[in-house]
């Protein structure tokens, strides 16, 4: 999208004439392949209430730009938290030393949109501090007047606007305004010397008043407080081969870590993943679709544009089984005969950009849930999980449970504590052997690391019956 002509840029409100800073990015990218302007501004505030008292507020304001200058397979950057036409003239010295007389053919520019997938809500401006503060108060009270096993609260709010714009070889100024909110509740319980913790959270791309009704965030406390005391009865998990039903949402985030990064472009270009060079072939069980989709409303993964100004879109990665696509942003595309798909982000405007995913996800399917339990003999309920951990060349993956039964003749029985799933991404999905009529996407929370850039992420899945996961655990 354009820049609105009500709003002045981050560039011109600096001081910075357009036309001087299109001239400089032109000369800059003459004889590239690609590159552009990225300048950001961003503010950010973070409360916590912890130990029944306000343990830290805290507010961030920055604003920069990088300038990337693309020749092949490299890409100079060079990025300043000063805006000025000075700072840009030696940020395009530097970033054009990657051409080294290199003269490639310049890219075609992103197609341009006009859609927009969330608002320009400011968080930082609804409620005021203060009401901010005395929310997270009523949460702790709340939540401690609910049980008398609850022994420790911890509420937190997190909030940011940030204004980019890209700044196109073609002279194109393309602006996104993006508001992102989270609530988080974590409970502590008490029962007999024995502590358990419970957690619970929400937020999108939209200001604090979707997650902060009294019914949306009660409703995040009963679940932290629900899970807690879950818990709390729950014994050692026994170890070994069993079959696995997975709950629907946030469960996502193993396909997130242990397929989702492996489809990523960058990784295929270089050979580096467990899926290179396998488009077209089968990869997963049939009835196994995986998407990536950064143009939903509102979610925490969404985005109007990329860090590169491509739209985002809905790419299927995988379709009934089969590789049909990976994620790309605009270097992995060009270098491998492929479009852009709009997953080109940076964290910041002092990052390069690089492929990541936006909201990643497998489609539903048609069993209901309580027919995977009942057609289990012996077998593992992973109702929530915690973090985890990935091998992106094979696709190896532990994860654990922060919530788990055991499944035995068909039903739920006892609660389960330190349950870990241990496999492979390529493995575990030709193992789907059902998948359920209730997709959902996670509620809000996801942050995705990689190479040390963090940035916003939504996973979603049906529930899934996987047979034969290791499962780590006690043996008992």
């Amino acid at each position: 999208m354009n820049a609105h002509a009500s709003a002045p840029s981050i560039l011109d409100s600096c001081g910075v004439a357009p036309e001087r800073a299109r001239e400089i990015l032109g000369e800059a990218l003459s004889g590239a392949d690609d590159g552009e302007i990225f300048a950001e501004r961003s503010e950010s505030e973070s409360f916590l209430f912890d130990d029944g008292r306000l343990k830290s507020a805290a507010y961030d304001s920055t604003e920069g730009f990088g300038l990337r200058v693309v020749a092949g397979e490299t890409a100079g950057y060079a990025h300043s938290s000063e805006i000025s036409e000075a700072a840009l003239r030696r940020a395009a010295d530097s970033a054009a030393l990657a051409k080294r007389g290199y003269e490639g053919v310049a890219a075609e520019p992103p197609r341009a949109t006009n859609a927009r997938f969330y608002g320009e809500d400011d968080p930082l401006a609804s409620p005021d501090f203060a009401d901010k503060v005395a929310l997270l108060q009523e949460i702790d009270a709340w939540a401690r007047a609910r049980d008398p096993r609850v022994v420790q609260v911890m509420a937190s709010l997190t909030g940011e606007r940030r204004i980019v714009e890209i700044l196109r070889a073609d002279g194109r100024l393309i602006r996104d305004v993006r508001p992102l909110s989270r609530i988080n509740i974590q409970v502590t319980v008490e029962k007999d010397g024995r502590r358990e913790v419970g957690f619970a959270g929400a937020g999108g791309r939209a200001g604090f008043e979707t997650w902060i009704s009294p019914e949306a965030w009660r409703e995040q406390g009963e679940e932290a407080l629900r899970q807690a005391l879950v818990n709390l009865e729950a014994v050692a998990c026994p170890a070994g081969e069993m079959d696995v039903v997975l709950g629907p949402g946030w469960n996502g985030v193993l396909l997130h870590e242990a397929v989702g990064h492996g489809l990523e472009g960058d990784f295929n270009r270089k050979g580096t993943s467990a899926f290179s060079g396998k488009i077209g072939q089968r990869v997963a069980a049939p009835g196994v679709t995986v998407f990536d989709d950064g143009a939903l409303a509102g979610r925490r993964g969404s985005l109007t544009v990329d860090d590169e100004g491509t739209p985002t879109e809905r790419t299927v990665l995988i379709e009934d089984g089969i590789l049909v696509g990976y994620m790309h942003d605009r270097m992995s595309a060009r270098l491998m005969g492929h479009a852009a798909t709009g997953n080109g982000r940076r964290q910041s405007y002092a990052h390069l950009p690089m492929p990541r995913m936006t909201n990643t996800a497998m489609e539903g399917g048609s069993t209901p849930r309580a027919e995977m339990i009942a057609s289990t003999k012996r077998g593992l309920y992973c109702a929530n999980f915690g973090g985890g951990q990935v091998d992106i060349t094979n696709g190896k993956f532990v994860f654990q449970c922060t919530e788990a039964y055991l499944i035995e003749d068909g039903r739920l029985t006892t609660p389960v504590k330190g349950a870990t799933l241990i496999g492979d991404g390529p493995s575990a999905l030709t193992r789907v052997t059902m998948i359920g009529d209730d997709f959902d996407f996670d509620p809000g929370v996801g942050v995705c690391g990689k190479s040390g850039q963090s940035v916003p992420v939504g996973v979603g899945q049906p529930s899934l019956k996987i047979t034969g996961l290791t499962v780590g655990g006690t043996n008992l």
